[in-house]
């Protein structure tokens, strides 16, 4: 894995400008990420907003209201400016702040931005309206709309020098990004099928009698949805198990970082095991306290040593 570069002491100000709006965005939009990303130091953090900001306007493409066609001409417009951030010829003066900013981080930082590229796949899945029968279907777009980010923040974090096993560091933090992409699924599933998406593999729904889909706050007739809910949950607990094998290879913020925000998702996690049929009534979340104890308890590095400790204990 390459380590992270020290950035440099000087950042103009059209650039300090574009990562501000990119933090305002994060801010803004992504709550559960924001928590995560604050324990960071400055230059991380400010890369780690970039590539949500850019990472959003995909997202936003996709979920948005426009006609097909557009959101397909919009996407590929999007391609093309990361094609030019890739290339360096994003200039500090450009009038988009998030191509400035994505650019500068990507100087600073070895970002493998071949993996935004997945995420623009993974919308376009989506545009077409694919369906998954298999969870080894399901993992390709998992992998796109999520691994891809995972292995996107690695870039920024690095791996500290002389850690054991980073070479498999790009797949344990991908694998981290699947168990943080299916407790998503899992919580939004009666909002996505109202907008006529459905990503939970075909296969399961058939075994749990919920081929019919969610499309009120009760269960399918007959069907065993708490079944099916804990299915998914145990395949989500054996992802994060794999994927907090990254915690060790981290330096101590980095950590912390995706400590509090893989922390928030298997909270989601537990809630959603407790009481399955409540992703049928309204979006589980948790509140601001209880995201801030994580975040705490991440900075604390208590996750980090009991990722270790477990290893240990495996390799005895």
């Amino acid at each position: 894995m390459t380590q992270a570069v020290e950035p440099s002491a000087h950042t103009s100000a059209p650039v300090l400008a574009a990562y501000g709006y990119c933090e305002t965005v994060t801010g803004q939009q992504a709550r559960n990420f924001a928590y995560g990303i604050r324990l960071l130091p400055a230059p991380k953090r400010r890369a780690m907003s970039a590539l949500y900001a850019f990472s959003r306007r995909v997202d936003d493409i996709g979920d948005g209201e426009l006609a097909a066609d557009v959101k397909v001409a919009r996407l590929e417009e999007t391609r093309a400016t990361l094609a030019r951030i890739h290339e360096g010829k994003v200039e500090e003066d450009d009038t988009d702040p998030v191509a400035v900013a994505l650019a500068h981080a990507a100087r600073q930082f070895p970002i493998p931005l071949g993996g935004l590229d997945e995420l623009i796949d993974g919308v376009q899945m989506d545009l077409r309206g694919e369906t998954y029968e298999t969870w080894d279907d399901l993992k390709v777009y998992c992998r796109c709309v999520a691994g891809a980010i995972g292995r996107l923040s690695l870039g920024v974090f690095g791996t500290e020098p002389g850690a054991r096993g980073a070479e498999r560091a790009p797949e344990y933090a991908d694998t981290l990004g699947l168990a943080l992409q299916l407790t998503n699924i899992l919580r939004d599933v009666r909002e996505d099928a109202e907008g006529g998406r459905t990503y939970l593999p075909a296969d399961d729904l058939a075994k749990f009698g919920c081929s019919a889909g969610f499309g009120g706050p009760k269960p399918p007739e007959g069907s065993d949805f708490a079944g099916l809910v804990h299915f998914e949950v145990r395949r989500a607990r054996a992802l994060f198990a794999e994927g907090y094998r990254l915690l060790p290879m981290l330096d101590r913020r980095s950590g912390a970082c995706v400590a509090a925000m893989a922390g928030i998702y298997r909270r989601l996690l537990d809630r959603i095991e407790r009481d399955p049929e409540a992703v049928l009534r309204g979006r589980v979340s948790l509140p601001g306290r209880e995201k801030a104890y994580v975040a705490v308890r991440g900075l604390s590095g208590l996750d980090t040593r009991h990722v270790t400790r477990r290893a240990v204990r495996r390799r005895a």
